[in-house]
């Protein structure tokens, strides 16, 4: 019996992987969209990390070079994250009433 080859074993589960994720993604309510977001900015965290790490244990060129954008992309994502979580969360903020300032009455 031949062994299944390995990579074919990792495309099945990247396909699986995005195929879970999209009905994960699509099926969440909006009220968990914010702490949602903060986890989702946890991970990218750790992504960032890994990321530098790929990038400074590389001896090749190619490898540095896709280390330093994968560290761009990714801390594009976690601050992209805290804008939209943190306005977000000022859509649930109290407005403040309004004073008139009209002098007339």
């Amino acid at each position: 019996m031949d062994a299944v080859s390995p990579t074919l074993i990792n495309l099945i589960i990247f396909v699986l992987a995005i195929y879970v994720g999209y009905h994960v993604v699509w099926t969440v309510t909006p009220a968990l969209h914010t702490p949602l977001m903060a986890v989702t900015n946890a991970v990218s965290a750790i992504v960032i990390v890994g990321a530098m790490l790929a990038a400074a244990l590389t001896e090749t060129g190619l490898g540095k070079s896709m280390g330093v954008l994968a560290v761009a992309l990714a801390a594009v994502n976690v601050f992209g994250g805290f804008l939209v979580t943190r306005r977000m969360l000022e859509m649930f903020k109290k407005k403040s009433p309004k004073q008139n300032k009209d002098p007339q009455s």
